[in-house]
């Protein structure tokens, strides 16, 4: 995991200028809304983590939430899905879905607040069904 300056200097080398204003808002979103210390792997900017395993055997740890500023778009990571969260998604905006990714434009295309509702609910899930990892929480 890399600390917080290597989030900041991963957002500060975002070619777009509005692309890097929308990363800094959804990074401190994601801290107020999940309690997490942001952690950079890769080019996902990942918040609190848990462990899987699956009936084959395999089993990890992965992140709770996070999200990436790829080049054409922000690509937020909610784990559960998205069947519990349909009515915030008609209200949400312009959006695509993954199998576990929210695919945006720009923050304007939708409302913030309702994003807020839609990661809360997510994290929450994820803690109800797997054992969470909480040496990534932020510090008091």
């Amino acid at each position: 995991m890399k600390e917080l300056a290597d989030i900041d200097m991963y957002l500060k080398s975002l070619s777009s200028d509005k692309k890097r204003q929308d990363s800094e808002v959804l990074l401190a979103l994601f801290e107020d809304v999940t309690g997490y210390q942001p952690y950079l792997y890769k080019n996902i900017i990942c918040f609190g983590q848990y462990h899987y395993h699956y009936a084959s055997g395999r089993e990890g740890d992965w992140m709770m939430t996070g999200f990436a500023p790829r080049k054409q778009n922000l690509s937020i990571y909610i784990m559960p899905g998205f069947d519990p969260f349909t009515q915030q998604l008609a209200a949400l905006g312009k959006h695509k879905i993954g199998r576990s990714c929210l695919i945006i434009n720009k923050l304007a295309d939708i409302d913030i607040d309702i994003l807020r509702e839609i990661i809360k609910g997510s994290v929450a899930i994820m803690r109800e069904r797997y054992e969470c990892i909480d040496k990534a929480l932020a510090s008091d």
